[in-house]
């Protein structure tokens, strides 16, 4: 008599590939934390490293993929520069407290002028940090 383990084994592995799919198919971005959450140039770059919380495994995911950014007073700046890395640099010049942002779109079609200073409305998740120039 044949044992019915084999086959058995083989629905599992089918049923659990399935369902791993589905849930895959179903991940979202439900946030990014920016870290460090401040920091000070001291005229020196600083790497920034975005986090996204998922709602499925794996929940969390470092680096998050993001595009980079920097604001002041709520508007683009090309004071501090940020690589696609998320390493920032102040200009010469700059000086205060700007923000550093990484936002990652949740599938929707954003507006062509969406970023993180101007808002993306739901079609984005931003984490932000600060980054303090001398």
């Amino acid at each position: 008599m044949k044992s019915a383990v084999p086959l058995f084994s083989l629905g599992l592995l089918v049923l659990a590939t399935a369902i791993a799919l589905a849930c895959a198919e179903n991940r979202t971005l439900q946030s990014i934390a920016v870290s460090p959450a401040t920091a000070d140039a001291n005229g020196n770059p600083v790497q920034f490293t975005a986090t996204g919380t998922y709602n499925a495994p794996p929940v969390k995911v470092t680096p998050q993929p993001a595009t980079w950014g920097a604001c002041y007073q709520n508007a683009s700046t090309t004071d501090v520069t940020v690589t696609s890395s998320g390493l920032a640099q102040c200009a010469a010049g700059a000086s205060g407290a700007y923000i550093v942002f990484a936002y990652d779109f949740v599938g929707q079609v954003c507006p062509a002028s969406t970023n993180a200073c101007g808002g993306g409305g739901g079609c984005q998740v931003t984490g932000t940090a600060q980054l303090t120039c001398p």
